[in-house]
């Protein structure tokens, strides 16, 4: 039996402890951003945090998917420290599709983290959000922000392969794929 030692846990990713952070996961209606939101908010609760939450549901009732008027979110504020709101500006932007980018990207700090599902900026989804050009393509994220471009319909698509899952239900994994993502950061 081997065992392990704090040494062999070493790592070269360079670790930063921050007080709190407010984190929104956004995306279509359906796309649960509500579950992933409320299951990131219990473990951090679990983890001693103060928290705080703003669940955001979408304009209207089932808008049409890829829409402005259909992107629902879920927004998190947890801290170390006491804390009495669920946060003014964004630390982190999880974007599921154009339409979740363009709604909530105002609402990041420049230099914040958002991740994006690149996998869902075809040309049909950037013009339901009203892109004349995919916005990931040129320099104006990238400069004002730590961009992530993630394939996470694929990556998750591959990673419940061999489950049985339908390729409707495997893409329904992909919020617990992108809460994954928040986790590890």
């Amino acid at each position: 039996m081997s065992t392990t030692t704090d040494s062999d846990l070493t790592t070269s990713k360079k670790v930063i402890e921050v007080e709190g952070a407010t984190v929104r996961f956004a995306g279509d209606s359906g796309d649960g951003m509500q579950l992933a939101g409320t299951q990131l908010t219990n473990t951090s609760a679990l983890a001693g945090n103060d928290v705080a939450t703003f669940p955001d549901f979408p304009a209207e009732i089932r808008a049409p998917r890829g829409t402005l008027a259909g992107v629902s979110g879920f927004q998190l504020h947890f801290s170390s420290t006491d804390i009495f709101t669920p946060g003014d500006v964004l630390d982190a932007l999880v974007a599921m599709n154009p339409a979740a980018l363009k709604t909530n990207v105002e609402d990041l700090e420049p230099g914040g983290i958002l991740v994006v599902n690149e996998d869902a900026f075809g040309a049909k989804d950037l013009e339901k959000a009203g892109y004349a050009e995919n916005p990931l393509d040129g320099d104006s994220l990238s400069d004002n922000y730590k961009l992530f471009k993630v394939p996470m319909t694929d990556l998750t698509r591959r990673a419940v392969d061999g489950l049985g899952l339908s390729q409707k239900d495997a893409d329904r994994c992909r919020n617990f794929f992108a809460m994954g993502l928040v986790y590890w950061l």
